[in-house]
C-alpha cells in the first residue's frame, strides 16, 4: 500500500500555515490531499485558522466576520475562508479538522463542503469526538475521523463511538499492532505530523493509509524509497 501524501495545514514547512500561499504550494508540490483547521465566526462564516483566537482581537467564535476588519496573518494575507481554500485545492482530498464549532453552525460547515469543487473528496476529523459524532448524525455518508495523541487500549471503541471510519494517530505512537487492528476493522490510519524521512519510511513499511506532514515533497521522496 502506498500511503496518501497529505500536506499539514498546507505545505506549512514552505509557507505560513493555513494560508492561501501554503495551500497553493501544496498543490504545486503534488500533495494528494491537504489537512486544515477550521473555526466558525459568531455569524457562521467558516474560517481556516489553527488557533481559536486571533491576536489582538480575541476568540474567533466571538467575532463577526466584519469585526475581523483588516487583520492579517504574518505573511500579510487575510485569514482565508473555507470556500476560498477549497477553490484553491480544486480536486485534492481535503481533511477538515474541526477545532471549534457551535452546533448551530453544523449546517453551515456541511453547506460549504457540499458547494466545494470536489464534495466527494472531503472528510472531517477532530480531537473533540462529540463534534465528529454530531456531524455524522446530520450527514451519515460524510467520511469522519478521530484524532488521538495517546495509544488507547481499544482504539476501535473510540472510532466506533464517534461513528468514524479513520483514526488520525500521533506518528510516534504507531506500530504494526494498531495498523493491523484498524485495518482488520476496515478502517483507515493516518499518521500525523510526519516530517522526518526516516519516520515516513518506517510508517510506509507498516502500511499506514496516509502521511500528514509539513513537507509533502519530502514525504513523497521518502515513500518512493520504500515503494
Amino acid at each position: 500500500m502506498i500511503p496518501s501524501i497529505i500536506a499539514h495545514r498546507g505545505a506549512s514547512g514552505r509557507e505560513f500555515e493555513n494560508s492561501r500561499a501554503a495551500f497553493a504550494r501544496a498543490v504545486e508540490l503534488g500533495a494528494d490531499g491537504v489537512e486544515l483547521d477550521v473555526h466558525s465566526t459568531s455569524d457562521g462564516i467558516i474560517l481556516v485558522h489553527h488557533d481559536a483566537e486571533l491576536p489582538g482581537l480575541g476568540p474567533i467564535g466571538h467575532l463577526t466576520f466584519m469585526q475581523m476588519g483588516e487583520f492579517r496573518l504574518p505573511n500579510g494575507e487575510p485569514v482565508p475562508t473555507l470556500p476560498e481554500v477549497l477553490e484553491i485545492l480544486g480536486n485534492l482530498d481535503v481533511y477538515v479538522e474541526v477545532k471549534t464549532l457551535s452546533p448551530a453552525f453544523d449546517p453551515a460547515l456541511l453547506a460549504v463542503l457540499d458547494q466545494g469543487p470536489a464534495p466527494s473528496r472531503y472528510a472531517v476529523h477532530g480531537f473533540d469526538h462529540r463534534i465528529i459524532a454530531r456531524l455524522g448524525a446530520l450527514r451519515p455518508g460524510l467520511p469522519r475521523g478521530i484524532l488521538l495523541s495517546s495509544y488507547p487500549l481499544d482504539p476501535l471503541a473510540l472510532m466506533r463511538s464517534a461513528g468514524a471510519d479513520t483514526i488520525w494517530q500521533d506518528h510516534s505512537l504507531i506500530d504494526a499492532a494498531i495498523v493491523d487492528v484498524v485495518h482488520g476493522a476496515r478502517g483507515k490510519l493516518i499518521a500525523w505530523t510526519v516530517n522526518q524521512p526516516r519516520d515516513a519510511r518506517r510508517l510506509a513499511r507498516l502500511g499506514v493509509d496516509g502521511l500528514c506532514g509539513n513537507y509533502p515533497d519530502r514525504l513523497r521522496a521518502a515513500v518512493k524509497e520504500v515503494h
